[in-house]
């Protein structure tokens, strides 16, 4: 037992140093994480359990599981900033969790898979650095993995209610980000015959009729519908028919079908997945035994994962909106498919096998610390000189562990866990001076509880009213032809914030401040009265 336990104890330490240092020196990052923060403050604060709202209208871009979860914590502990930051982090430790037991269940007796697929994961430098942050992807991949261990154990055991218990979880999948995690379980649940026989032994006692099994794949759709309906329609219904048509269509089909914001190239996946799997990539020995995947006739499990990475894959390339936290919950699959590949050898290798992760973090190390005396100019020469460049000698005493301790899984993982947790220390004056608002917030909410009412001049995002734990919503002008007029008319008292990269010398701002690159300037309505264009962004 205890050998079991050991790796599952590897990699909750490592989880718990990142996500730690993150949680305590990165301020929540706008315009995401702020965002997210305002829609649990606002259910919080106006008890919009059933629809969200930010800033006073209904948010539809989300289902309200996150939000709910956040919620929840604050009953338990109070309000915090700490709880709801780590929701989602606790849903990249329960993946890793999940994906070890996914393994168990797929192949019986490999233990090596075990305990080695969840550090795979967490040594890929793109899963550890966004396991950190406060987004839905985390949690959709929990639920994709809960899913397919429960239709695993349906094709091993032959009872239905595996089915009933994947739909449960797609279900509730469904209210961590809309029906894209069917994505990840009818592409395997519908290829069943190009797996199940490969995945059962011979002398099982288990026999499936397709009819069956498809009629199992039908019941855990239903079930999952009916999770995810049972929010749906109640807020449906009290949300409007705009919200409604939000989350029935925006969520899902909508985003498929005109999916711009984020349009990249067909081939973009393909371009950028070798770099998010560093440092695995540059290590030697899953490059030999990688081979063994096609060597021999493939079992269910590795078809299992393949059907479910390449299906994923296939359809994120297709489609024209692509961000690289999509890939988030495929990489359970990935990290299945080297595990099993690795073997129960895989701290032996040969003697250079660590040279080049080694040489990776080495490498990385030595330019952090070495870029103060790059000849840079402007917006690089300032976040270079604001950054503690020092901690990246840290990364090179891990990369050169790798070399001379000829470290294997868990030696290359800590590495990548400890080069995770130098980008934060690193980077966390940057961080600090430039993407935290509470300064902002805090001056916002002061105003209004002085009865100053506050307008944000462009678009606002809600970045500032967790942060200021603001209790009245943000006028937003800049945006029709004659908002910015109506609100200096009726709050001649007002304050106006808006955003500069060159702030205007025909009036002085009550305050300034600093975001990205950016001067946020807190402006008397009177001087938009005596200067119009004045908060216009120059």
């Amino acid at each position: 037992m205890a050998e079991t336990l050991r790796p599952v104890y590897i990699h909750v330490l490592l989880w718990g140093l990142v996500v730690a240092v993150a949680l305590i020196v990165r301020p929540p990052l706008p315009v995401d994480e702020t965002r997210y923060l305002a829609v649990a403050w606002d259910m919080w604060l106006e008890n919009h359990y059933l629809v969200p709202h930010l800033n006073g209208e209904p948010y539809s871009h989300k289902p309200p599981l996150l939000f709910w979860l956040m919620t929840a914590g604050w009953q338990l502990f109070g309000v915090n900033e700490w709880w709801p930051r780590l929701v989602a982090p606790l849903f990249g430790l329960g993946t890793m969790i999940l994906t070890g037991r996914l393994a168990a269940v797929l192949w019986p007796g490999r233990a090596d898979v075990v305990g080695t697929a969840p550090l795979l994961m967490f040594g890929a430098l793109f899963w550890t650095v966004f396991t950190t942050l406060t987004m839905f992807d985390m949690m959709l991949a929990f639920f994709a993995v809960a899913s397919l261990i429960a239709l695993v154990t349906a094709a091993r055991t032959g009872r239905m209610r595996a089915f009933v218990l994947a739909g449960v979880m797609i279900g509730i999948g469904v209210l961590a980000k809309g029906p894209a995690i069917l994505l990840h379980y009818l592409p395997v649940a519908l290829t069943a015959p190009l797996w199940i026989p490969h995945l059962l032994d011979r002398d099982t006692s288990v026999t499936w009729t397709w009819p069956k099994w498809y009629g199992g794949v039908i019941v855990s759709v239903t079930c999952a519908a009916a999770v995810g309906l049972t929010w749906a329609v109640p807020a449906g219904i009290a949300g409007g028919e705009v919200y409604r048509d939000a989350i029935f269509w925006g969520q899902s089909a909508g985003r498929i079908v005109n999916s711009f914001a984020h349009a990249r190239p067909y081939w973009w996946y393909a371009a950028i997945l070798p770099a998010l799997v560093l440092p695995w990539l540059i290590w030697p020995p899953l490059w030999r035994r990688a081979r063994t995947l096609w060597a021999n006739d493939m079992d269910g499990g590795q078809r299992l994962c393949l059907i479910w990475f390449g299906a994923a894959f296939f359809v994120f390339s297709s489609v024209s909106g692509k961000q690289l936290h999509y890939l988030l919950p495929e990489f359970p699959a990935l990290a299945l498919l080297a595990g099993f590949a690795l073997g129960s050898g895989v701290d032996q290798g040969r003697r250079f096998d660590s040279w080049l992760p080694g040489g990776f973090f080495v490498l990385g190390g030595l330019a952090l610390v070495g870029v103060l005396h790059i000849p840079l100019s402007g917006r690089a020469a300032e976040t270079v000189a604001e950054a503690h460049t020092l901690w990246g000698l840290v990364v090179v005493a891990a990369g050169a562990y790798v070399i001379w301790g000829r470290a294997g899984v868990g030696g290359i993982s800590l590495a990548s866990a400890l080069t995770v947790t130098v980008i934060h220390l690193a980077a966390q004056p940057v961080l600090d001076k430039r993407y935290n608002l509470t300064p902002v917030a805090l001056e916002i909410q002061a105003h209004q509880a002085a009865g100053r009412p506050v307008a944000n001049f462009s678009k606002y995002h809600g970045q500032y009213h967790y942060l200021g734990r603001l209790r009245d919503p943000m006028t937003v002008i800049g945006q029709l032809n004659d908002d910015e007029e109506r609100f200096l008319a009726a709050h001649p008292n007002g304050v106006v914030v808006s955003y500069h990269r060159v702030l205007p010398t025909q009036a002085k701002p009550l305050s300034t401040h600093t975001y990205r690159r950016m001067i946020v300037a807190f402006w008397p309505a009177q001087s938009l009265i005596d200067h119009p264009g004045i908060a216009e962004r120059r």
